[in-house]
């Protein structure tokens, strides 16, 4: 485990997905091959499990727990291990933090519940978040949903009595639109400055790079780390055409995965992706997702071979 004492919290991080059986079980040995290899790249601080990518939505209790264990015992202390917690319940989310710290994780992001997109609050807001808060001492992660996802994707006010809360030392910034970012970037830094900021809109990395970030916490980083990597340090170093030239890789990939609709199927996407590279077995998905025709496949395929990864 991490020491809590430093701000340790930037860096690339990679989102990372479940791999599954045709049957929907969580294949553990593709799991733990999957969580070696993208610690294998160089750059790569940590994992964020149980994310959108990693279908978290579609897993029970002991299936996330389960992930979060086999996380700590593959990487072992070589990465910082990020635990996403998604529930309509705040009840339940303290049952699903309680289950990430005991199982390894050294911090937590807490997703808004879908139900959110309806209707919400600020207080409900808070409240949600400061009962998580009171089972774990650890840091937390916010999430920043993307501008399409109505009521999810938190105001400025809301936004802005999170940061207060104690053990928030992070924001995955999704907001999936670069002058939303910026305005959110400097409301956090004017009133809390000490939370890390990370870009995550994977279309949008060189735009919002450029305008500052501490990191990122993407599922892209499962296909193409090293990209991801060399655009952060040459953004950081003020090496623009090397970062244009990362620019040039990731943004045909990002948007083949992301802005094509269904948008929903970007978890499907990655996978059929990883599948073509020989980085996993089986693109399965958990029920009622359903694997990408053949049309689509081949123009991933045709994506990957225009960014000089796949022949």
């Amino acid at each position: 485990m991490l020491s809590k004492n430093k701000n340790i919290w930037g860096g690339i991080y990679v989102a990372t997905i479940c791999p599954m059986d045709e049957n929907g079980g969580i294949n553990e040995d593709e799991l733990s091959n999957h969580f070696i290899d993208v610690m294998g790249n160089e750059g790569i601080v940590g994992l964020l499990i149980n994310g959108h990518a990693g279908e978290n939505h579609l897993l029970n209790r002991d299936e996330k727990r389960r992930i979060v264990e086999i996380a700590r015992n593959t990487i072992g202390d070589k990465g910082i291990i990020v635990c996403g917690i998604n529930c309509e319940s705040s009840y339940e989310s303290q049952l699903h933090t309680e289950d990430a710290i005991s199982a390894g994780a050294d911090a937590i992001m807490v997703f808004p519940p879908f139900s959110w997109s309806l209707s919400l609050t600020t207080k409900m807001a808070i409240i949600h978040h400061e009962l998580i808060s009171k089972v774990s001492d650890s840091p937390m992660f916010l999430y920043q949903a993307s501008v399409g996802s109505s009521h999810m994707a938190y105001s400025r006010e809301t936004l802005a009595e999170l940061i207060q809360i104690p053990r928030v030392v992070a924001i995955k910034e999704g907001s999936w639109e670069t002058s939303r970012y910026e305005e959110n970037r400097r409301l956090i830094k004017e009133k809390n400055p000490n939370i890390s900021v990370m870009a995550s809109g994977d279309e949008h990395l060189m735009t919002c790079f450029m305008i500052g970030s501490e990191g990122s916490l993407v599922s892209l980083a499962t296909i193409i780390p090293e990209q991801i990597v060399g655009l952060d340090k040459a953004v950081k170093s003020s090496d623009l055409n090397s970062a244009k030239n990362f620019h040039q890789q990731i943004y045909p990939l990002a948007k083949a995965i992301y802005g094509t609709k269904p948008e929903g199927f970007a978890t499907i996407r990655i996978k059929a992706c990883l599948k073509l590279l020989g980085r996993l077995k089986d693109d399965c998905v958990r029920l009622p997702g359903y694997n990408l025709d053949q049309k689509e496949i081949s123009k991933l395929k045709n994506v990957l071979k225009e960014i000089k990864i796949y022949s």
